[in-house]
Parts: structure tokens; C-alpha cells; sequence
């Protein structure tokens, strides 16, 4: 074999090499391609679910704000202001009298906070400071002593310190200015919790898993990688809304551990076919799955525009007769649409394939609210409209 042979064999060899290697390593960034799309379909457990137990309690109580600069409550006006600020005054032990509150510094308001889930006592919360009466503004100032309860009547979280306001009001006698809402404010850390509700997860035996977009398949979806991951069917949907878990051996007493490890779990959520409308705002929100028949769509206005002007006439120069007047001139412009074609859409076209069919028309927001409930009633929407 020749030294010329030779060296074609090996170069041979190295491209073939380099070829398998080019083609691997492909394969290699197509797998995770896949992998990523997939990933990014699907949707964390703790994302799409919440626990039972796991949630929220409002708290509302009603309280007093002193130090305003003449912007509070007109005592004259607001006797439930008027009655508060005296019956505070007393438990002080001071004795008021009705002829002497007259001040505009004080304001009565309405606190709201939410008790987060499994809060101590001696922890803090945010507040919500809002004017029940006619007060005019709430900036600069400070919260008194507000118990604040729960539905059921007891007092879990006592709120007091200064507001800090983000609107304003000023002007004079000819012009106001307001910006943002001056009479509601923000407390940050104002409540101090007193009170705790009890709830033992670690004695629990079961745990009910809450969908918050119920749907069939996504709760079966949720059972199946919960039975998937502990090995054994401890995980039951029983209704769209709700999957039922039993807590295995061993996880006894450890209850915290298992939905730290069930949270993870990735599932691929499904949902309805949904069109969700606001008319007052002209928003339309479409879903992917949302399907179109068979329909033939032809969308025109008939628009009649008037514009009355006035134009001076006057009589030629150096004439013997007439007066200079003005005389009314009146233009009509009709618009019948007639630049605006019927469109077909076919049978199952897609969301994006919908969209750019009726943009095609020159269809703004408020009509394709129209032609899409229209569409509906004709029966060739395949999906729920929902109207805010």
C-alpha cells in the first residue's frame, strides 16, 4: 500500500469520524431541545394547587386617625366620628363634651389585613388604612389602637402606627389637584398577630389537594405523577377541583416533607377552550384550543359624517348693493364599508389563523366582540365565551 493510499484511508476515517461525532452531538441538542419544550409546557405542582390548610384569614377592624392637618372627618357631620373620638376620650380617662369637638384632625377609618397561613404570635403583618367618612386626606397620619377580627368575632392581630399615604390633594379656590387616592393608606408591619390558629399538619392523615382552575384532566394528571413518584395509588381525583391524598408510612408525622416533595412534580395542565370578553375595556383573551367552524364572516359600518362650518360672504369691490354676512356651509361624507370583504374560515383553524383572518377585515377590538359572539350563536365557536 502506498504512502498516498495510507493517507487517504486516515482522512477517510477522520471525516467519517467527525461526521458520527457532528451527528451525535446533534442528536444530543435535539433531545434537549425536547426536553426544554417539554419542560416549559408543564407546570409545577405548587403553581397550579394549593393545600388544605395552606391559606389565608381577612381580618377588618375599625379605628380612629389623629394628627391630620385639618383634613379629617367633619365632627358636625360624621356623628359615628364624633362618637368614637368621645368614647376613646373616656376610656382615658378624659370627659369630652360634644360642644368641644370641633377639630377636623381626626378621621375614622376602616383596617383590613390578611393573616398569613400558619402565622406566630408576636409576628407582624401588613395593614390596610381606608377613611370611612368624609375626610379629605389621611396624610400624616397615625393609627390608633385597632383590635382586628376575623370572621369568627375574636381578635387575632392589634394595628397601630403612621400611615404612609401615596396620593395627594392640593389647589386653591379656582383649581384642585389629586393625585393617587389620599384617603387610603399602607401600614407596613402595623398589626402585631395575638392570637394563632391552630392547625397540626404533622397528625394529619390524608390531605386534599385544591385545583384553582378545576379541571378533569389536570386533577387525574396531578394524581398520576403523585402515584408515579411515592410508587403506590395514594392519590385520588375526586372531583375537577380536588385530588385526595393519603399520606403513606413513611411519611408519617412528616407531612411537610411529602408536599415539599410533591410541589416539585411537573404536570401539563389542560384547560377549556375559553374567550373571556371585557366590554369596558374592549380586552378580548382567547385560548389556544379555541376552534373555529365552517363560517363566513363580513363585518362593514355605515358611518355619516356632517361637518357644519361658517364662511363670511361679502359683495364684490366697490359694490353698489349688499352686506358682508356669514352663511352656514355644511359637508356630508357617507362611508358605507365598502372597502371591507366577506372573509371564510375554514373548519378547525387555529387561534393565530382566527386573529389574522378577522385583522384582515380591519376588525378593531369593540366589533370582534361582536362577531365573536355572533360566531357563537351560530354555533361555529367551539368555545366558552365568558363576559367580565
Amino acid at each position: 500500500m502506498t504512502a498516498v493510499t495510507k493517507r487517504t484511508n486516515q482522512a477517510l476515517k477522520s471525516a467519517k469520524d467527525t461526521t458520527i461525532k457532528l451527528g451525535f452531538a446533534l442528536l444530543v441538542a435535539f433531545s434537549l431541545l425536547l426536553s426544554a419544550s417539554e419542560a416549559n409546557a408543564s407546570s409545577r405542582i405548587k403553581d397550579i394547587v394549593t393545600f388544605e390548610g395552606v391559606r389565608e384569614n381577612m381580618l377588618v377592624g375599625y379605628g380612629l386617625v389623629v394628627g391630620l392637618n385639618g383634613t379629617g372627618d367633619n365632627l358636625e357631620d360624621g356623628h359615628f366620628t364624633k362618637q368614637s373620638l368621645m368614647s376613646m376620650l373616656e376610656r382615658l380617662g378624659v370627659k369630652s363634651t360634644e360642644a368641644g369637638l370641633d377639630s377636623k384632625n381626626t378621621a375614622a377609618v376602616m383596617v383590613t389585613a390578611s393573616l398569613k397561613p400558619f402565622a406566630r404570635q408576636g409576628s407582624r403583618v401588613d395593614v390596610t388604612v381606608s377613611a370611612l367618612g368624609d375626610s379629605d386626606s389621611l396624610l400624616g397620619g397615625t393609627l390608633l389602637v385597632t383590635p382586628l377580627i376575623g370572621a369568627d368575632g375574636e381578635v387575632y392581630a392589634v394595628a397601630q402606627g403612621q400611615l404612609a399615604v401615596g396620593g395627594f390633594s392640593a389647589g386653591g379656590a379656582a383649581e384642585t389637584v389629586t393625585k393617587g387616592v389620599p384617603t387610603s393608606g399602607r401600614i407596613a408591619n402595623g398589626a402585631i398577630i395575638e392570637r394563632e390558629l391552630n392547625f397540626e399538619m404533622a397528625e394529619m392523615g390524608s390531605v386534599k389537594i385544591s385545583l384553582r382552575n378545576p379541571d378533569f384532566t389536570t386533577a387525574r394528571r396531578i394524581s398520576q405523577a403523585i402515584n408515579a413518584f411515592l410508587g403506590s395509588d395514594t392519590s385520588r381525583p375526586t372531583d375537577p377541583g380536588t385530588v385526595h391524598m393519603d399520606i403513606p408510612n413513611s411519611y408519617n408525622g412528616n407531612v411537610v416533607n411529602l408536599l415539599t416533595d410533591i410541589e416539585q412534580l411537573r404536570v401539563e395542565p389542560d384547560q377549556m377552550a375559553r374567550v373571556v370578553i371585557d366590554e369596558t375595556t374592549g380586552t378580548i383573551v382567547m385560548g389556544e384550543n379555541v376552534r373555529i367552524s365552517t363560517v363566513a364572516i363580513a363585518q362593514g359600518n355605515l358611518t355619516i359624517r356632517i361637518t357644519e362650518a361658517q364662511q363670511v360672504s361679502q359683495p364684490g369691490p366697490f359694490a353698489e348693493v349688499g352686506t358682508t354676512t356669514t352663511v352656514d356651509r355644511t359637508n356630508t361624507q357617507i362611508d358605507e364599508g365598502a372597502d371591507k370583504k366577506m372573509s371564510v374560515l375554514d373548519d378547525g383553524v387555529s387561534l393565530q389563523e382566527l386573529v389574522n383572518g378577522l385583522n384582515s377585515l380591519g376588525i378593531g377590538p369593540r366589533d370582534l366582540i361582536t362577531i365573536l359572539q355572533a360566531i357563537k350563536s351560530a354555533g361555529a365557536l367551539q368555545a366558552q365565551i365568558e363576559v367580565m
